[in-house]
This record gives structure tokens, C-alpha cells and sequence, in this order.
């Protein structure tokens, strides 16, 4: 049982929608202050925080030294009021971390930071280690998206004792109910006219996640009478278009820019009803969005620019791997996954449900974080 004397002060970069439910777990089970930055740059979706019992302030994130370093306006001083604990994100970036870690030394405080960690066992630069090194060595536990990094940081010199893989989450008690009330249905054959295996994209449209390569694997594929269909979903932030693409290739019907999707059930169908998800970037949370309604993923093979939740992925088992920015070993890949049984893709959704249900939802983190603060 935590206690409460020992109140927990969270100092967020962001308060994204998507981490709203261990918010919530934490803020109902444990004595969480929350401190949320108000932007990083990018376009992200935020929760409501005014859902958060503990919810104390969001502050401005400062840009300083050519926006490559920040700080957050307000918290610093966070580190000299009665808390004995202090979760923090893992951006190194964020000068006012440093003094938060550093003065929580001083002061006999406990600092955790929530982190992606190292992604490459070669040597980093000196100016890295300057950058990343200090704020590690300062911490007292390391919560960590994912194995990859823990390996990683060990093989680095970092004390294995103080890494916890606390992985990541999605909404589960709202995406679980819908989960269990899927089943087949005619959403992709009355849209297509046709009964063809369905690829399926799911996430923000941008540059970075290579889209225009499962399109590349798509003609291979009708190049060697392979025919399937594609459905993108999502927000179009990078305001790319395929539709030349589409065009000149003759895959007009057979493509469906579905746009976003905002209603969980429908989303649920989408990715219920699809054979496999392609995601030719890094793969991030649309793995753990796929797999909790069932649905294989295939992303590539770079470990070093993946996001955590490639982990999730076992070859053969409930998605696969192609040799990056390879559109004819993607295609090879998705024919493997286009053309299983009844019996067979049963068998990889039950695989895909096991990962979200034993380790990728709020409940896994919050005992977790429950372990860390007991063993203090």
C-alpha cells in the first residue's frame, strides 16, 4: 500500500490523450500531483486533465538555444516542496529535469524517470553523452518502454536493478468490451465490391511512416496476379497525396482513404475485419491499437529508429518484419499473411489479444509503479 504521506509529484511534457488512462489509475490509486507542459512542437491530441483529481497546473514548455533544449516554466521549484517522489519523462532535452534530478540528490529525494532509453549499442558521440548521461546517471529508477532498451542500457553499464519495463498503453477498459463484441463482418466487401485479402494503415498520414511503400508492395503484388485491397485511416498531417500514385498504377479500386476515424467501435471493425497492418515506418502505437482488436502487424526491420512497441511483433507468430524501405520484401511478407486459413488467423488473433491483455494495458503500469514505490 503506498502511503500517503509520500506524495508523488508527476512533471509531464505533455498531457497526450492516449496515456489519459494510466493518468486516471494513477491519480485513483496512488497520491499523484500532476504538472503537464502545454505543448512540444508537434501536433498531438490532449486529454482532458481536468479529469485528473491530483491535476495541479500545465506550464509552459520554453524553447531555448535554437529550440533545441527546453524548459519548463514553474516546476522547478516543485523539488523543495514536501514530495519524496518525482516521476518525470525521459527527454534529456529538458534542462528543468536536470534540476529537478540533481536537487532531488541533494535533498535525499527519489527521482523515476519514464523513458524510451538507448536504442544502439554503438558509441554515442560525446556531445550525446553530455546530453543524456548526466540526467540517467542522476535517477534513481529507470521505467522503460520497453526490453530492446533495458538490454541496451545494461550492455551500456547501467545498473539492471533500476530498470522496470512498464511498456505502454491504450484506453483498455473502453477498447476491451468492444473487443469482445467484434465479429466479421461486410464492411470491406460492400466497399470494394469484391472479396480480396484488406491491408490495412492505421495512424497519423505522415512522411515519416512511408506509406507510399505499401502502395509500391501492392504492384508488385498485382504484377504477380496477388491482388488485395488497402484501407488508410487516420489524420493526414504531413497533407501528402497518393492519389496520382493510385492512378497511374490502376489501384483506384482497390484503395480506400478512409480519413480518421474517431469512434472507437468503428475503428474496432476497421482493424477487426482487415488480414494484416502494414506500417512501413516506425510502427509506435499502431501495434498496440492492431493487436488489441486482432490484427497482425508488419513493420520493418531497423530496431535503432523503431518506436518500444515493435516489441510486440514475433515473427511468424502475430506480424512480421521486412528488410527496411524494401517494397519487394514487403511484398513477399504481406503474401504470407494474406493467405492464411480460418483456423490460422483465429490462432493469431488469440496471439495478439495475449500480448495487450498480460503486459500492454494501465493495469500491468500501475502495479508496476506500485512495486517501485513499495521497494522505497
Amino acid at each position: 500500500m503506498i502511503k500517503k504521506k509520500n506524495k508523488i509529484c508527476c512533471v509531464f511534457n505533455l498531457a497526450p490523450h492516449y496515456r489519459s488512462a494510466i493518468y486516471k489509475l494513477m491519480d485513483s490509486e496512488l497520491n499523484c500531483d500532476f504538472y503537464f507542459g502545454d505543448q512540444v512542437g508537434t501536433p498531438i491530441k490532449l486529454m482532458n486533465v481536468d479529469e485528473l483529481s491530483g491535476y495541479k497546473k500545465t506550464v509552459k514548455n520554453i524553447f531555448i538555444l535554437n529550440k533545441k533544449y527546453k524548459w519548463q516554466k514553474g516546476v522547478a521549484h516543485l523539488i523543495f516542496k514536501r514530495y519524496k517522489f518525482f516521476i518525470i519523462d525521459g527527454d534529456t532535452n529538458f534542462l528543468s529535469s536536470w534540476f529537478i534530478a540533481l536537487f532531488a540528490r541533494i535533498l535525499n529525494k527519489k527521482v523515476f524517470i519514464w523513458m524510451h532509453g538507448l536504442k544502439s549499442l554503438e558509441e554515442l558521440h560525446w556531445r550525446s553523452k553530455l546530453r543524456i548521461y548526466p540526467l540517467y546517471h542522476l535517477s534513481h529508477i529507470f521505467l522503460m518502454y520497453g526490453d530492446y532498451s533495458c538490454k541496451i542500457m545494461i550492455q551500456k553499464g547501467f545498473n539492471p536493478q533500476k530498470m522496470y519495463p512498464i511498456y505502454n498503453s491504450l484506453d483498455y477498459d473502453i477498447q476491451l468490451p468492444i473487443r469482445q463484441k467484434l465479429h466479421k463482418t461486410a464492411i470491406y466487401s460492400n466497399h470494394f465490391q469484391n472479396e480480396l485479402p484488406v491491408l490495412v494503415y492505421i495512424g497519423r498520414i505522415q512522411k515519416v511512416k512511408k506509406i507510399d511503400l505499401i502502395l509500391m508492395a501492392m504492384i508488385i503484388l498485382k504484377q504477380k496476379e496477388i491482388h488485395c485491397n488497402l484501407v488508410i485511416i487516420g489524420d493526414n498531417a504531413d497533407n501528402l497525396s497518393f492519389t496520382r500514385k493510385i492512378s497511374d498504377s490502376g489501384l483506384e479500386s482497390n484503395v480506400w482513404i478512409y480519413g480518421p476515424s474517431y469512434i472507437e467501435e468503428t475503428t474496432g471493425e476497421l482493424i477487426y475485419n482487415a488480414d494484416v497492418c502494414i506500417s512501413p515506418g516506425n510502427v509506435g502505437l499502431t501495434a498496440m491499437h492492431c493487436f488489441t482488436y486482432g490484427t497482425p502487424v508488419i513493420t520493418n526491420n531497423n530496431f535503432e529508429t523503431q518506436m518500444p512497441e515493435f516489441e510486440v511483433i514475433e515473427p511468424g507468430v502475430n506480424g512480421d518484419f521486412f528488410e527496411e524501405d524494401n517494397a519487394w520484401d514487403l511484398a513477399d511478407k504481406i503474401t504470407g499473411w494474406i493467405q492464411l486459413n480460418d483456423q490460422r488467423r483465429e490462432s493469431v488473433r488469440n496471439s495478439t489479444y495475449k500480448v495487450i491483455d498480460e503486459k500492454y494495458n494501465p493495469h500491468y503500469q500501475i502495479e508496476v509503479l506500485k512495486k517501485v514505490l513499495n521497494s522505497f
